[in-house]
């Protein structure tokens, strides 16, 4: 049995946190895998859900927290020793940048066979002053040198590591796309939709626009909402916009609409919605019901690693308005599942109108959705091209697979 342990920087909703739940739920028969995690900021959702659902019970370092603290990330580090020691894994695979610095350190110091990290998205675009970008890219570069395959989660990802950022060479990087359970978003679609759109009051000739993500600067919020005025001043179409999420930016948020002329309300996942401009619901967890209520998806962020909310929105055969930064394009088609727009509010605008305006181009950009995601980010294909992968990696280690690992 080939053990690995499986690192995680918190149960967050997001792509890091179905890939890792997926990746230890359905890797073949061959694979023990022990999933680690460490815990939430208060802003965010817990998603634990997301992998107990799964029957999996993780094990949680409660001092592995997202900011940097060397006390605690000493002692969480101390800590990811102990579960490696006791477990005596083939693979330490970590995912995203906490995770990754700990694991792979506490890994290494121990002699793992195997290291291999994933990239599910990078902070040295729009995160960080030049100073502090510039200390975690060499961060990143020393642990490279210790990891034993590095995962891009797209192609272009591969090439800012390899080229852009000199983080590794590029013989050390593996493409292998997120994949996630795709077939709720387009199974009783119809009921979903009209249970959702009854739940927060939205009337037949009402067009629903929805944003999905966490209230943090770097998804650039402010420019969904300055659209959303934009587009109010130009269209006789009835229209309500949901922002989906929660954060540190919500209460700001909330300011800038008033600011700006807007009205919202906060309903906080119990339903119904006035006649508020912005709908605010915080987190949802049925995200196929929240999918199939809407009528267009937006994005407006800075940086992007694979936008889960556009490959859920293309499954449930959703017209997309999106910004075109980090992997979006890897995720979308231009001009056939979704429209592309500048970071700017008139463009983004004139975007949405052209969809609120013409339900004909809505049904266009929906019709191929479910077709372009369906294989290329099911999970099925992401755990046969992991499996494959670690094969190759232990092969290149010349690990025996029934010696005792770690002593």
């Amino acid at each position: 049995m080939l053990r690995v342990v499986r690192i995680l920087n918190r149960f967050n909703l997001g792509g890091p946190t179905y890939n890792a739940a997926y990746l230890t739920k359905y890797m073949d028969k061959n694979f023990e895998t022990l999933l680690v995690g460490g815990i939430n900021d208060n802003s965010e959702k817990n998603s634990e859900y997301i992998v107990k659902k799964l029957g999996i019970d993780p094990v949680t370092i409660p001092l592995m927290r997202r900011g940097i603290c060397p006390l605690y990330d000493y002692m969480a580090y101390n800590s990811l020793k102990n579960i490696i020691r006791k477990f005596k894994p083939h693979i330490v695979h970590t995912h995203a940048s906490k995770a990754g610095a700990l694991g792979r350190f506490a890994a290494s110091s121990l002699d793992v066979p195997v290291i291999v990290h994933t990239f599910h998205g990078h902070i040295f675009d729009a995160y960080f002053d030049r100073m502090k970008t510039s200390f975690y890219k060499s961060i990143e570069r020393k642990l490279a040198k210790k990891s034993s395959g590095i995962i891009a989660i797209r192609k272009n990802q591969k090439n800012d590591l390899v080229n852009k950022y000199n983080i590794c060479e590029e013989e050390k990087v593996k493409v292998i796309p997120l994949g996630f359970e795709l077939e709720k978003f387009k199974e009783n679609a119809n009921y979903k939709r009209f249970e959702f759109r009854s739940k927060y009051n939205i009337k037949d000739d009402e067009i629903a626009i929805g944003i999905i993500g966490r209230l943090v600067p770097i998804k650039n919020h402010k420019l969904f909402l300055n659209s959303i005025k934009l587009l109010k001043e130009n269209t006789g179409k009835k229209f309500k916009a949901f922002i989906i999420g929660d954060g540190e930016m919500r209460e700001h948020l909330k300011d800038f609409s008033t600011k700006i002329g807007l009205s919202y309300t906060s309903v906080n996942g119990n339903g119904y919605a006035n006649n508020a401009d912005i709908i605010f619901t915080s987190w949802l967890t049925e995200m196929d019901k929240a999918n199939a209520g809407m009528d267009i998806i937006a994005l407006t962020s800075l940086n992007e690693g694979t936008p889960v909310s556009l490959i859920e929105a293309q499954a449930s055969k959703k017209p997309i308005v999106t910004t075109s930064v980090g992997g979006i394009n890897d995720v979308i088609l231009p001009d056939k599942t979704a429209l592309i727009s500048k970071n700017d509010a008139e463009d983004f605008s004139n975007k949405l109108l052209k969809l609120v305006e013409n339900k004909d181009l809505r049904d266009n950009l929906s019709e191929e959705g479910w077709e372009h995601v369906k294989c290329k980010f099911h999970y099925t294909r992401l755990v046969s091209e992991m499996s494959n992968y670690y094969y190759d990696l232990l092969d290149k280690a010349k690990v025996n697979y029934s010696s005792p690992i770690i002593a």
